[in-house]
């Protein structure tokens, strides 16, 4: 299929849903006795909270389960207890991480990178969830071998504590191009050679479809070449990070089904910033994103 065919089938997809607010009904959705929409269970959904932070946690939580969402990402223990309240999965936990920049490829931050997740990783156990957030921190001048050999030895201080919690500690693919300059995860193949030296399956990979398009491209043949070290996917329209709909590049019906044919059973999360200011329209926008991913 052509790049003009595949902007014209999901620009009529989308098409056929503009007028739709946050309360309506998508036509790919089955309305529940509840009002509750069914999505098709092929992909497990999930959405990232900092890109909708404009909307209360509560009103957040209700509005995406009744989208048919049972999961938010990158969600702290202080709104565990909302999430749990609504019914909603803390699908990525975040909260031990120092920052992007300051990561475990550089042994001056180990310290209290252990310290944190040696805290964090019990209380994700205990409230009954398995991803934890982690980054390589900016290169600062490393080369790779450097910075493998530092991030594994700082890894390596908690990966016990992780796999007796049954904690997947997961690092995240981020572009070094446009928005994290000098960050040193970067492409594909530097994830997966740290993730062969951690040597668990308790270390794995957050490949965000978005940075990985702009840093290397070949978006679902790396997918299908690396799945077995992937354990989360996030999504954004590319160029510009916004909405994934007709007017960005990726063709993201055809990377869900990649990623379902890799026989992938984690969650995909929406990362797109809504271009609208108001709430409504972005709960729209995730709306339609979310069909056009449920394959």
């Amino acid at each position: 299929m052509t790049n003009h065919s595949r902007r014209l089938a999901i620009k009529n997809l989308v098409a056929g849903t503009a007028a739709v607010g946050t309360a309506g009904m998508l036509s790919s959705f089955t309305s529940t006795s509840d009002n509750q929409q069914t999505l098709k269970g092929k992909i497990n959904h999930s959405v990232c909270r900092w890109c909708f932070g404009s909307v209360p946690l509560e009103e957040f939580a209700a509005a995406v389960k009744k989208m048919g969402i049972y999961a938010i990402d990158l969600v702290g223990p202080k709104d565990w207890p909302t999430l749990q309240k609504h019914g909603i999965f803390s699908s990525m936990c975040n909260g031990a991480e120092i920052n992007l920049v300051d990561g475990f490829n550089d042994p001056q931050f180990h310290a209290t990178l252990v310290k944190n997740y040696t805290e964090m990783i019990p209380l994700v156990a205990k409230a009954g969830y398995k991803n934890l957030i982690c980054f390589s921190g900016n290169a600062r001048g490393k080369d790779a071998e450097t910075g493998w050999n530092n991030s594994v030895a700082g890894l390596k201080q908690i990966i016990g504590l992780a796999e007796k919690h049954n904690v997947t500690l997961v690092m995240e693919l981020l572009n070094s191009k446009i928005d994290h300059k000098d960050y040193q995860c970067d492409k594909t193949s530097w994830g997966v050679e740290l993730a062969k030296r951690v040597g668990s399956e308790n270390f794995k990979l957050l490949y965000d479809i978005y940075h990985m398009q702009i840093d290397e491209g070949d978006v679902i043949r790396t997918i299908r070449d690396n799945h077995q070290y992937i354990t989360h996917y996030h999504t954004a329209g590319v160029p510009g990070r916004h909405e994934i709909d007709e007017k960005q590049e990726l063709n993201y019906p055809a990377i869900m089904q990649a990623i379902v044919d890799t026989g992938f059973k984690g969650y995909v999360a929406q990362e797109f910033i809504p271009s609208s200011k108001v709430n409504e329209e972005k709960l729209a926008a995730l709306q339609k994103a979310i069909q056009i991913c449920d394959i």
